[in-house]
This record gives C-alpha cells, sequence and structure tokens, in this order.
C-alpha cells in the first residue's frame, strides 16, 4: 500500500539547509501554517512556495531533535479552542523570511470554533528525517505561543531530576554555605579598630579598657575614683542628660523666664545685649533737658500735635485764577499775588488793569523779556492804583532796531 501521508523538503528548504551545512550555519524555522488543500487533500510538491489554501500561520511551539532518532526533527504548534472553523490538510513550515522550507499532507481533521458549539485545542505536529540535525536552530519561545502537555510532562521530569541532584550534593556538603558561620562555636572575623556595631571580643573589650585607663590620669585610673568623680550618681547619663536639656544653645537660643545679662551704658552702641534697664538709660538720655511746646502743645507724647500752615510759617492759598498772559493768586490772609506780561510799543504808553482788585496799593516789579535791540532805554510806571498803573516805554539812543519789547511785572499787596 503507498503512503497517503507524508512530508518533505521543499527545493528553497533543500538549498538552503544545504547552505547552512556548508557554511556552518542554522536554519532557523520559525513559524508552522495549516490549510485546508482547497478542499481536497493535497499531495506535498518539492516545488510549493505555499500551501494550497493556507487558512492559518504562526510560530511555532517546539522545534526539536527526537531524542530516539537524531536525524527526525520535530515541529509542535498549538491552535488554541478560540481559533478554528477550518479543516486542516496540509501542513508548511517557514523560515524567519517566510520562505516555504517544508511541505506535509495529513489525515483531514475539522478545527471548530467554540461560537459553533464546540471547541478543543489542536496540536499539529510535523516531523522531518535531514541528514544533519545540527543545521537547524532548535526553537522554544513560550512568551508567544502554547506548549503540549507532553512537553510541559518532560520539562517538569527534567528539572524535578536537576532540582534533585543539586539539593542532593548540598546537604552533602559539609559547609554549603561558606559565607555563613556555623551556629556552634563561630569563629567571626572583623576590623577590631572600629567603633561601630560589630559584635567585640573579650579580647577587643579588655584591649579597649587598657587603653582607657592608661590614658587617665593617676586619680581617676580606677572604677573607684572615677565613680568618686562622677558625684557616685548610679544614674549619671540621666542627671547629664537632664541637665544638659536646660541649657541654651549657642545659636538663636529661645530663653524662658526672667534671663538677666550685664547692663551696658546709655552711650554704648555694639552687638552687647541690651537690658531692659540699658533701654530705659537710653531713652532717659534722649529726652530735652528743658520741656518745650509745639503749636502750644507740650512734646512730651501725651497728646498729638496738630500742624497748621501757619504754625510752620507758611500761608494757605485760597483763591487763584488765569487769562491770557496773567496768573493770580490770594492767600489766606487777604495778601495778593500777579504775574502778568505786556508788549510795548516806542513811545506809546500802555495802560493795564489788575486781573484782581487790591485793596490798597500794592508793589510793582517789572524787567524786560526781549523785543527791539535799542540802546539807552528807560521804562516808567505812572498812575499806579489799587485797580492798575500805566507803563512807557522809552530811548534816547539813536542806536540799535526795532520799536517793540515786552516786559513782565509782578504785583504783590493786600
Amino acid at each position: 500500500m503507498s503512503t497517503k501521508f507524508f512530508a518533505l523538503l521543499t527545493n528553497i528548504g533543500a538549498a538552503r539547509l544545504a547552505n547552512a551545512t556548508a557554511m556552518g550555519s542554522q536554519l532557523d524555522i520559525t513559524h508552522m501554517a495549516v490549510g485546508d488543500g482547497g478542499g481536497t487533500l493535497p499531495t506535498p510538491d518539492p516545488a510549493q512556495t505555499r500551501l494550497v489554501n493556507e487558512k492559518r500561520r504562526a510560530a511555532i511551539n517546539t522545534l526539536s531533535v527526537d531524542a530516539n532518532n537524531a536525524n527526525q526533527i520535530i515541529a509542535e504548534q498549538v491552535i488554541p479552542e478560540n481559533e478554528g472553523g477550518f479543516w486542516i490538510r496540509e501542513i508548511g513550515l517557514f523560515d524567519a523570511e517566510g520562505n516555504l522550507i517544508a511541505v506535509a499532507n495529513c489525515a483531514e481533521t475539522y478545527k471548530p470554533q467554540l461560537q459553533e458549539g464546540s471547541g478543543r485545542i489542536q496540536t499539529v505536529r510535523m516531523i522531518l528525517i535531514v541528514s544533519s540535525t545540527e543545521t537547524v536552530s532548535p526553537k522554544i519561545d513560550p512568551a508567544v505561543v502554547l506548549t503540549t502537555r507532553g512537553y510541559v510532562d518532560s520539562a517538569v521530569i527534567e528539572v524535578k531530576a536537576y532540582a534533585d541532584n543539586v539539593m542532593e550534593a548540598h546537604l552533602a556538603a559539609a559547609d554549603p554555605h561558606t559565607q555563613y558561620a556555623p551556629k556552634a562555636s563561630p569563629a567571626l572575623t572583623a576590623v577590631q579598630t572600629t567603633n561601630n556595631t560589630q559584635i567585640a571580643t573579650t579580647a577587643f573589650v579588655k584591649a579597649a579598657l587598657s587603653a582607657l585607663v592608661a590614658s587617665s590620669p593617676a586619680a581617676l585610673d580606677t572604677l573607684s575614683e572615677l565613680a568618686a568623680a562622677l558625684g557616685n550618681d548610679p544614674n549619671f547619663a540621666t542627671t547629664m542628660t537632664n541637665a544638659l536639656a536646660a541649657k541654651a544653645p549657642l545659636a538663636s537660643p529661645v530663653l524662658t523666664g526672667t534671663p538677666t545679662a550685664p547692663t551696658a551704658a546709655a552711650t554704648v552702641n555694639n552687638t552687647q545685649i541690651a537690658t531692659t534697664a540699658h533701654v530705659k538709660a537710653t531713652i532717659a538720655a534722649g529726652k530735652l533737658a528743658t520741656a518745650r511746646k509745639i503749636n502750644g502743645v507740650a512734646f512730651d507724647g501725651t497728646a498729638d500735635i496738630n500742624l497748621t500752615p501757619g504754625s510752620l510759617g507758611l500761608v494757605e492759598i485760597v483763591e487763584t485764577g488765569s487769562g491770557t498772559g496773567y496768573y493770580w493768586r490770594k492767600f489766606a490772609d487777604g495778601k495778593i499775588e500777579i504775574f502778568a506780561r505786556a508788549s510795548l510799543t516806542l513811545g506809546a504808553p500802555l495802560d493795564i488793569v489788575f486781573p484782581k482788585v487790591f485793596t490798597g496799593l500794592p508793589l510793582i516789579f517789572i524787567q524786560e523779556n526781549g523785543g527791539a535791540d535799542v540802546n539807552g532805554w528807560v521804562i516808567r510806571v505812572r498812575n499806579l492804583s489799587k485797580t492798575g498803573f500805566s507803563v512807557a516805554w522809552n530811548t534816547w539812543s539813536p542806536s540799535g532796531s526795532g520799536s517793540a519789547i515786552d516786559v513782565c511785572y509782578h504785583a504783590f499787596g493786600s
């Protein structure tokens, strides 16, 4: 009876396997695909580069050498129960570059899906016979694919045997943990001159005490003398701790109660602590020798002193006015001050009317403020009254040029 189901290397697979053998490298087979053969059982052909009708391709579970036959390579893939809905009639192995390395047909079987009312985990296995299995790279990728129970059982047996051997050797060793000291009479090692949490030997303690006694003065080189110096206080450490707790630190002390310090003279000005007595003496030294009043109020801190413009020699402005070429202001004491300017023509008198009427004759100040370039001129003020005055500009020198000047006047009075 002729063989109905078989597997073979494709032409590409045979060439790549031969090349790997010649180059001393390995062929990396990474994926397995299954197909339905287009509805009929296909016959594997070495010239194939793909399956007749591929239905699923995924990473292989394991690729290993048969323990009972060194020339047989076993490739396995597990299809989980949530995949299916197709017939399996053909199988293909692919390398990392996607080349079809081997192809096989198999007894047709249907892989159902859970949605169809039935589901199972399907294991697909292909066995290849090659001249040398050393050219094929074994592969297991548990992070990507599932595994068969047979593989797991085999691995468990192997791990258990290894663990048993390791534990047996460990228990049989005289000192399996050389980094640890035995419980009975351990010989510990350490630097005995250190000052930390290491265990101290009796020799270390005795040497330390001897060194302490040797460095002590003659009057304190015995425990009796030392106890007497400490006042025979059995709780000396607690006593000293409590005493130090009552002391203030040198840096930023927070004092309580009524602290005292030497009182400096009132004239001292440095970083010495100032007592309340020093502060009072300094304040007393700054007082006026004779009591004085400001604006009729005693300057002794007993009452507020209200200052007015008049008390400071100032006069308050109560009214102002301005216009073209003039400005005036009136003070609280009744005085009026006017600032104004005017243009004069040579030889033509000008009557000026004050913008604010005085109650008496004011003082008048007049100043030339630019205009004609004439030598020998005079400004005359006439007819001064409470409402205004007359001003004229005359010259007695024919030299120069121009016939008009500007003047500014300042009137002040009541």
